[in-house]
């Protein structure tokens, strides 16, 4: 929804802290909360992986187990990107503008974090270079893995009218061959890995930091809907003309 300051109730210092005050009572509530589904999400089963999946990387084929590396958990991001396609998702690729200063501190605590589509790796490797990006990216092109976590779909599914996404049936016309989710991984010392966790449509939004800060700016996110007004990073009328914060030019 969007925002504007002319709809801004102008008051005293003292009515804004009273008002700041009850929002701070919700914010707490609200951090309380994100605690408890954490722990619960961390309470979760788990099942284990019994397909061998083999994925394309710039180091040869691996299977699901070796994309750990020495690591025991995996989180990986199901980036829309099909084959075949030019670019990738612009809102996938607005969250993956956040990861790569990720990386030192997910390393450190033992999680690796591999970025996962259908595309061949020749045009993963040709759009991240475009995007400057360094965070692993792999291509699960020939695999049944995209499917079976439910992110990808086929001509067949999307015409029979309804595809299972977000652990419910949804509707084909509110669908497309490939969609947006995140799925973690456990791998134990004897090798077996686990699927511990799986979220999809806006579950993976609070890695998205830009929206994090755009929540405590003055007009919030001020788009008229979810991601409206975003663009890929060098799409931006700035970024065309080489024009930053600080330039001369500005």
């Amino acid at each position: 929804m969007q925002n504007t300051p002319d709809a801004r109730k102008i008051v005293s210092r003292e009515e804004w802290l009273a008002a700041r005050k009850a929002l701070l009572a919700r914010e707490k509530a609200e951090t309380r909360l994100r605690d408890e589904v954490a722990a619960a999400r961390a309470a979760l089963p788990w099942v284990k992986v019994e397909k061998d999946y083999v994925f394309e990387t710039p180091q040869g084929k691996k299977s699901l187990g070796e994309l750990f590396g020495t690591r025991s958990q995996l989180v990986v991001y199901h980036f829309m990107l099909g084959p075949g396609w030019e670019a990738g998702c612009p809102g996938c690729s607005f969250l993956c503008d956040h990861l790569d200063g990720t990386l030192p501190h997910l390393n450190n605590h033992d999680v690796t974090l591999v970025a996962v589509s259908r595309a061949p790796l020749a045009e993963i490797e040709r759009y991240k270079k475009r995007m400057g990006w360094k965070f692993p990216w792999v291509s699960s092109h020939g695999s049944d893995f995209n499917y079976d976590y439910h992110v990808s779909f086929t001509p067949e599914e999307l015409a029979s009218g309804a595809v299972f996404y977000n652990f419910t049936e949804t509707p084909a016309e509110n669908a497309n061959d490939e969609l947006p989710g995140l799925s973690c991984f456990y791998r134990d010392d004897a090798g077996d890995v686990f699927h511990t966790y799986s979220v999809y449509a806006r579950g993976p939004e609070p890695l998205i930091g830009t929206y994090m800060i755009l929540d405590l700016a003055p007009l919030g996110r001020n788009e008229e809907g979810t991601m409206n007004w975003m663009r890929r990073h060098d799409e931006y009328e700035d970024a065309r003309s080489g024009n930053c914060c600080g330039s001369a030019a500005d």
